[in-house]
């Protein structure tokens, strides 16, 4: 025990500059990154594998054993990218035999009260608001947002630059570029906001506008809107991007809009 009263295991690693700040707890198989914060409270078990330049908040608890009946206590991890914010009351939990890892990619926000379960897969520059319960097995995509209160089914995949309105019930999976929203949750236009804040071009946006009109609003099933898709729309990153992740989606997507 230090003079600062936390604990850290003599066989942890820590990089350079790393700051664990009172009454933290670092476990055995852990690595941290340099310039990394560990704030006061804070929980890092075994399997934790934390980049650089993170700050992890008070009473945040890293890579605990699976709340999954089926794991049987094998070698798993948390994997977290640099310049990643991890607040207050968080839990991240490790993987089990289906991914062997839960990982929150670089640059990524998570807000006070986020659950992330076992083999979740986040990607970068994500945000998940406040009290964001995600399921196990949850896929979500680079750039998407997800609002207070949103609650994922597990096995759900969330496309890139989707933005998921609060208090939705996702059970779904949402395609990239989307704005969801209403329940049960549909389609609500595209992230045409976040799309320019992230440099898309006017063509690029109305190319993914088009797309979605074909899926969404035309009285096409998902079959006829895809080969419509096809057939109409130039080719680009943006439309190989979409009906790849349609066609993928052995779990069905969301609904189009309501029209009543």
């Amino acid at each position: 025990m230090s003079d600062k009263q936390n604990y850290i295991h003599p066989k942890a690693k820590l990089g350079k500059n790393v700051i664990v700040d009172h009454f933290a707890y670092v476990a055995e198989d852990v690595e941290i990154g340099d310039g990394t914060w560990i704030g006061p409270n804070a929980v890092i078990m075994d399997g934790a594998r934390i980049g650089k330049n993170c700050q992890i908040f008070p009473s945040a608890v890293i890579s605990a054993t699976p709340q999954d009946l089926k794991y049987n206590g094998e070698k798993t991890t948390v994997e977290i990218g640099d310049n990643v914010i991890i607040r207050e009351f968080v839990t991240i939990n490790r993987g089990t035999l289906d991914k062997h890892k839960t990982a929150v990619g670089e640059n990524t926000l998570l807000m006070a009260y986020v659950h992330v379960a076992h083999d979740c897969i986040l990607g970068k520059n994500c945000i998940m608001a406040n009290n964001v319960a995600l399921a196990g097995h949850i896929e979500i995509d680079d750039y998407s947002i997800l609002e207070g209160l949103v609650a994922v089914q597990q096995f759900v995949k969330i496309g890139a630059h989707a933005f998921i309105a609060g208090a939705s019930l996702i059970r779904k999976n949402v395609p990239p570029y989307v704005k969801a929203a209403r329940e049960p949750l549909s389609y609500a236009g595209i992230n045409s906001v976040g799309l320019r804040r992230r440099g898309f071009t006017n063509e690029a946006i109305s190319i993914i506008e088009d797309i979605y009109r074909i899926i969404y609003v035309r009285s096409n099933n998902i079959t006829q809107a895809l080969n419509a898709v096809e057939l109409e729309i130039p080719a680009s990153e943006e439309k190989q991007n979409i009906i790849k992740f349609i066609r993928e989606s052995t779990k069905g997507i969301i609904r189009g809009p309501s029209l009543s």
